[in-house]
């Protein structure tokens, strides 16, 4: 049994019972039994679950918002739009997947050629507690539309939430075992993963997670994707448009409350513009609202944990410890964790070289474009990077310095229903949403007829 806690008060929501094996066998069977059916229905009656369950979501968005701020603490505006998010995505793909997922003619000697996309069957998605819908949905919308089914073993703190979108598709109308839970712990997965009846997994969560699934499902010589792990860099060169940059930048580090793996989370900022810089950022986070994660002016809410924050703030402290200086912040109450400033960093410093997951930040400075380029290299990760600059056609000559999975130019890092997203290194493999998203999980079978 585990139980859900509300971070920002410290009040228990729910108790949960674990599955037993025998359990989740039996979700995993009757989801296998269902993929029989469900890959035989055209496109377009797949397509109309999607559409219906776009609607359900919209409707029950507001009961869906205040799980999320109750388990997980998210500002109740935020939860908001990762739910709005969700229905975009349901939508995108609703516009897309006919053509995504046409046959792909080819040239051949043949009379006539082509690759067609098939599903594979019932694909085990396991998925984090920061994005808890979002993260669900640009997995398992793709996967299904292509004509597999789906079992999800979400994060044991959202257990409310997980429980509310298997909700969702049922209310759509989706034939049962089309989109399951497995309230199973982290113990269990190992052997879900074995199951003959699971034909892939997609793992979004942390390296150490990760590496255990994927080397499971590779000894069953079955597909893994993965997103892990981030340390993104923000890059300000000195031609930077300052204003925007620093809106962008509150943002990239502080919206989720910094619990985010596409975060920016180290800044790498010219010499010639450095204090500027660091004085409107600086006044920027100051700015933002702390507290109760259900008022809608709140920004800032508690991370998802007690132990997450005190991670955060050993992170912290040992770098100070280490030479760095706090120019904001850097106190922790219970779960919360001010929005904290550094300077002073050096890379063998703790938020310098490991995934910093909340509300804290190192502000570094550089001299030359070719010095912030390999400072953003210089990290085991490698899932994106921004660059601000009014010199854009310079950084598109040079996007090939970055060690990186993305480059967003006077953006902030993000995932989006039409591009690809995944990174390298040890930010993971494969790829999610757009067109490279639906057919991770297919069968691309040629076909060749002389």
């Amino acid at each position: 049994m585990y139980t859900t806690v509300n971070p920002y008060n410290q009040e228990k929501i729910s108790d949960y019972q674990y599955l037993e094996h025998t359990e989740a066998v039996n979700i995993i069977k009757e989801s296998a039994k269902t993929y029989s059916n469900w890959k035989s229905k055209s496109l377009t009656e797949r397509l109309t679950f999607i559409d219906k369950l776009a609607k359900t979501l919209d409707l029950k968005k507001d009961a869906l918002a205040a799980m999320a701020t109750a388990e997980m603490g998210k500002p109740i505006t935020q939860a908001i739009a990762e739910l709005n998010k969700c229905k975009l995505l349901c939508e995108f793909y609703l516009q897309k997947s006919e053509l995504f997922l046409a046959d792909e003619k080819i040239t051949s000697d043949g009379s006539e050629s082509y690759a067609t996309y098939e599903p594979l069957g019932v694909i085990l998605g396991i998925m984090p507690w920061n994005f808890p819908y979002w993260q669900v949905f640009r997995f398992a919308i793709p996967t299904i539309i292509a004509g597999n089914t789906v079992a999800v073993k979400h994060a044991s703190n959202v257990a409310g939430c997980a429980a509310l979108i298997e909700e969702l598709f049922t209310h759509a109308g989706f034939p049962e075992g089309v989109y399951k839970n497995v309230f199973i712990s982290g113990d269990q997965v190992k052997e879900i993963i074995n199951l003959p009846a699971v034909k892939a997994i997609s793992l979004t969560g942390s390296e150490k997670a990760g590496a255990s699934a994927a080397s499971t499902a590779a000894a069953q010589i079955k597909k893994a994707v993965l997103e892990l792990g981030g340390s993104n860099g923000l890059i300000v060169l000195e031609d930077a448009d300052m204003e925007h940059t620093v809106k962008e930048a509150v943002t990239a580090r502080f919206q989720n409350t910094g619990q985010s793996c596409i975060a920016a989370k180290r800044f790498f900022v010219h010499e010639k513009i450095y204090y500027t810089f660091l004085e409107k950022f600086k006044a920027a986070v100051e700015e933002l609202k702390i507290g109760d994660p259900t008022k809608e002016d709140t920004y800032i809410g508690p991370m998802a944990r007690v132990d997450l924050a005190e991670e955060i703030e050993k992170q912290v402290n040992k770098s100070v410890e280490m030479g760095a200086k706090i120019v904001t912040g850097g106190t922790r109450n219970e779960a919360f964790y001010t929005p904290t400033i550094l300077t002073g960093v050096t890379p063998e410093m703790p938020v310098f070289k490991q995934e910093v997951f909340g509300p804290a930040v190192p502000v570094v400075r550089f001299s030359s474009f070719e010095e912030a380029v390999a400072l953003s290299n210089q990290s085991e990760f490698g899932l994106g990077v921004s660059v601000f600059t009014t010199d854009i056609e310079n950084i598109k000559s040079k996007l090939h310095l970055f060690e990186e999975g993305a480059v967003f130019i006077n953006a902030l890092v993000k995932s989006d229903p039409a591009l690809p997203f995944g990174g390298v290194k040890r930010s993971g493999y494969g790829r999610e949403l757009s067109e490279h998203g639906i057919k991770e999980f297919v069968n691309v079978k040629t076909v060749y007829i002389k």
